[in-house]
């Protein structure tokens, strides 16, 4: 689970708390089903990402069963802090037991009141939390109670409704249950690729008085910026825009060439699996490469046919 860890005082704990207060917008690594592992969270801390989140994990399978612990959740010691272990879960205890497992190793938790997949839906998972704040609020409050550490930060990602109203509401009711910050995707459940309504955002944001974080269709560190000038939300959340450019936050316009190096060296180091390395690289060079090209390179099968790829045609 832990990689090497024995010790838990080795681990090298942040009180994520601390960029919020830094007086600059926090630029964070959104939770990303399959993508946002430890090599990611390390290529894209490289690159000026303070913040980042692991997949999404079920809190269930996480607390029962040693083999999910062990496969969903990897960190090290040292660089991969402040780190945010995103759960799913819909009962306070189940969330509060997962959040003690995790607790040693990262430096706080977010329940996801976002995800709009169906499955997530019908298991009681996800965005249809957001229609229950009472559990939500009574969620983040047993989450709060049974962690000693202060510092551990306990955060809700959530989706908007239709009525901004009853949205403000569930923030207000997570705050008074004492949620460090809330990360708003400016959709409601039913959109998926309609505009972001990052007016909504705004008016979140103004309603109250813990941080709040803008996600939604941030492809570059220009939309960053507007958004956070329009919303003027603590934080940025990224999921795509990283995917496609990992250095992105760093300023760049597209993925540049020692990104993918190093990418290579950090997903060899880590042992990454091929379907993975291979996504990864996919997408950073979507924008970088031809239509011929990407025919080639995406049926690559190897992890050695790629990285000769990779050094014949551009040096990498």
């Amino acid at each position: 689970m832990i990689g090497d860890i024995r010790e838990t005082k080795e681990c090298q704990l942040k009180d994520p708390m601390d960029l919020f207060h830094s007086g600059q917008v926090v630029k964070i690594c959104a939770p990303m089903v399959r993508y946002s592992k430890l090599a990611f969270r390390t290529l894209v801390r490289k690159y000026s990402c303070d913040l980042c989140y692991t997949p999404m994990i079920v809190a269930a399978d996480f607390v029962r069963s040693a083999k999910a612990r062990d496969s969903e959740f990897t960190t090290n010691k040292v660089g991969d802090h402040p780190l945010i272990v995103q759960f799913a879960a819909k009962e306070a205890q189940v969330l509060c037991d997962a959040a003690r497992i995790v607790c040693p190793f990262a430096d706080g938790i977010d329940l996801n009141c976002g995800c709009p997949q169906r499955w997530a839906i019908s298991e009681g998972y996800g965005a249809c939390l957001i229609n229950k704040p009472e559990l939500v609020k009574d969620m983040v409050r047993h989450v709060r109670s049974q962690i000693d550490n202060p510092k551990f930060s306990v955060s809700i990602k959530i989706r908007i409704h239709e009525d901004l109203k009853r949205t403000v509401d569930l923030c207000q009711k997570a705050e008074a249950a004492g949620v460090s910050w809330i990360t708003v995707h400016g959709r409601s459940i039913e959109e998926r690729h309609q505009p972001v309504h990052y007016d909504a955002i705004k008016i979140i944001k103004q309603s109250m008085s813990i941080p709040i974080v803008a996600n939604g269709d941030i492809k570059t560190l220009k939309d960053a910026e507007n958004v956070h000038h329009v919303t003027e939300a603590d934080g940025i959340m990224v999921a795509r825009g990283l995917l496609a450019n990992p250095a992105m936050f760093a300023g760049y316009e597209e993925t540049p060439f020692q990104c993918i190096q190093d990418w290579v060296d950090i997903a060899l180091e880590h042992g990454t699996p091929f379907t993975c390395f291979h996504h990864h690289l996919m997408y950073m060079m979507e924008r970088i490469t031809s239509k011929q090209e990407k025919k080639v390179f995406n049926v690559l099968s190897s992890t050695s046919a790629v990285l000769d790829y990779l050094n014949d045609h551009y040096g990498v």
